[in-house]
């Protein structure tokens, strides 16, 4: 056991928990034989989800029937106490004893005991929270998505180094390429924080990453940059504005192509091609958010993902770990 990687799991966070949690494990051990799990929750429901399809040479249970419901508040949350699932998967991370926690469980309260439990990353002020979005190209790393709605450039500067980092660890063969989210790609556009980080990120001479200036809203999806940084209020719109939108076309396309019988068969000829369509939109294949800037990587799945999406979570997991993440941030801070 002393050579895989070790993922703490909350088991009972999301919904459909812990079936959908257990079943992205199976489904991740498949094909991940260097991965042990670190299952936190009510054992014998656990058990029952696991019905022998999952070697035991691969995971561990540790038992409570306590948990952050959805509806806690974060300061709710803290106080259920220290023996709920999501607690004891991050003291897990805390004591050494796992290399990286997952819970799909409430993400304020995720947030919350996570800063009570893990140290910051030296000469970090405050967490991000970054995930995945497809572009043209391939993939990128945007944050922050919410965790913090007022930023200094400092912070800005902290999240480009951290968003880079991550991209460098997921993406170890490209080259990290990083803007800023503002109102216009011209210098003097902008509020006084976005032009200061913009001349302090210009100064900034790294190996890991680039940096390309502003990017503007319309332009996140085109591949030219893969590391897009913004506050959490700026980042949470956009996101929301992101998802949004493409659940409004795969709704309008799938309506298109199914209100007469020219087009079902129109749609019957083109099959393969909307399959790529819609794989290509397909959430669950980005699922798995970041939250750098502790000294341990936290990762949030949507609780509203099935096993496939968790699954592929797990695998960011593997990745972050595999690509020394925290390694790469603290190097990249002393440049």
């Amino acid at each position: 056991m002393s050579d895989l990687i070790k993922i703490a799991v909350d088991a009972m966070g999301g919904d459909g928990s812990p079936k959908k949690i257990i079943d992205g494990i199976i489904h991740h051990n498949k094909s991940n034989k260097n991965i042990f799990y670190k299952i936190f929750g009510d054992e014998k429901k656990i058990l029952n989800c696991i019905n022998n399809k999952l070697d035991k040479s691969f995971f561990q249970i540790f038992h409570t029937d306590k948990k952050v419901e959805s509806t806690d508040s974060p300061l709710e949350a803290a106080k259920r106490g220290k023996n709920t699932s999501m607690w004891l998967a991050i003291e897990s991370v805390k004591n050494k004893d796992s290399d990286i926690v997952i819970s799909a469980g409430n993400t304020g309260a995720l947030l919350v005991i996570s800063k009570l439990n893990l140290k910051m990353i030296e000469n970090i002020d405050k967490p991000a929270l970054s995930a995945l979005w497809p572009n043209k190209k391939g993939m990128s790393v945007v944050l922050d998505l919410g965790a913090n709605i007022e930023c200094s450039s400092k912070n800005l500067v902290d999240f480009s180094i951290m968003g880079a980092s991550l991209y460098k660890s997921l993406y170890p063969d490209d080259k990290a390429n990083v803007a800023l989210l503002n109102i216009g790609s011209e210098e003097l556009k902008g509020n006084e924080t976005i032009k200061e980080t913009f001349q302090l990120l210009n100064k900034k001479k790294s190996e890991d990453f680039n940096f390309s200036g502003y990017i503007e809203g319309n332009e996140l999806m085109n591949g030219n940059v893969n590391v897009v940084v913004s506050d959490g209020f700026t980042g949470n719109v956009a996101l929301k504005t992101a998802e949004g939108t493409a659940n409004f076309i795969i709704s309008e396309l799938k309506n298109a192509m199914t209100d007469s019988i020219l087009s079902k068969i129109s749609s019957f000829l083109n099959m393969s091609n909307l399959k790529k369509f819609k794989k290509r939109l397909d959430p669950r294949l980005y699922n798995g958010a970041i939250f750098i800037g502790l000294d341990s990587p936290v990762v949030k799945s949507h609780g509203g993902t099935d096993y496939i999406g968790f699954s592929n979570s797990l695998d960011v997991c593997h990745r972050i770990i595999k690509g020394n993440l925290i390694d790469k941030i603290k190097h990249n801070l002393e440049i």
